[in-house]
């Protein structure tokens, strides 16, 4: 069981992994504070969690044995100088904010034990997908705290090389919203050739969610997966067409190394 965990910021990420980890029972209520600068926020946390909250973030990492850095990039600088010389040794910080590098973290705060990970929005139902590294300072027993943090959330994978976790952003990160667009343009699409509304939302979730469970449980290459679905002259066939014909392809990648290309500026820009 974890210690004690302080959590700077109350946003939806951090709100994941506190309702994650009291499900789990990976940390009592009672060894979880967090800090916002939202008094309303704070309110919230504490009824619905019944966690200690504060709107002082040293308060919330002064006692912590994990202490989240669930802000966005852009607070980092003024979270960073708050923070600075306040940790001790042992501590452990975890950041989830977007393209701030480890080295970035480890400077603003004089201190060593870091770990960075790119989560993504299913986490907050347990879908997740996480990605992370850690400094050399965080030691195989740190590390297996986090892993059992992350797979409270779903699903992750650690990485040596931090870069990835600059690609990483733009896949799993950004993802879930290129993925929201897709199935809203399918349902709009469904629309438009007649089919009502709920049923468009409903034939084009579950058909989206029954393609991605069976490419999880086959295992099988993607392209052949298509393949199996597409008859010679067929429906399929037409409707792959037209996608190709539109750059659908090309226009993925272009989505995929636009946000990765702002994945690092975000960092650089720290």
């Amino acid at each position: 069981m974890i210690e004690r965990m302080g959590f700077v910021g109350g946003g939806a990420m951090a709100e994941a992994i506190v309702r994650a980890l009291i499900g789990s029972d990976s940390i009592k209520t009672g060894r979880l504070i967090v800090s916002d600068p939202l008094a309303e926020r704070r309110a919230w946390l504490a009824r619905q969690y019944d966690v200690e909250t504060t709107a002082d973030n040293r308060r919330a990492v002064s006692e912590a044995s994990i202490v989240v850095l669930a802000v966005k990039p852009q607070q980092i600088p003024d979270v960073l100088d708050g923070l600075r010389g306040s940790l001790d040794e042992d501590q452990l910080v975890v950041s989830v904010a977007a393209g701030v590098k480890l080295r970035t973290i480890a400077d603003g705060l004089i201190h060593q034990r870091i770990v960075r990970v790119m989560p993504n929005t299913p986490a907050q139902i347990g879908a997740g997908m996480s990605v992370w590294t850690a400094t050399d300072a965080v030691e195989e027993s740190l590390q297996a705290q986090v892993r059992t943090i992350l797979q409270c959330l779903g699903r992750e994978v650690f990485v040596r090389d931090e870069e990835y976790l600059d690609m990483a952003t733009a896949i799993n990160g950004s993802g879930p919203a290129f993925v929201f667009l897709f199935l809203e343009a399918m349902a709009d699409a469904a629309v438009h050739i007649g089919i009502p509304r709920a049923m468009a939302n409903e034939l084009v979730i579950q058909t989206v969610l029954g393609s991605t469970l069976m490419a999880r449980e086959t295992g099988q290459h993607l392209a052949e997966l298509k393949n199996r679905v597409t008859s010679p002259a067929g429906t399929t066939a037409e409707g792959l067409h037209a996608l190709e014909d539109g750059r659908f392809r090309a226009v993925v990648d272009q989505a995929i190394r636009a946000a990765y290309e702002r994945s690092k500026a975000l960092g650089a820009a720290k």
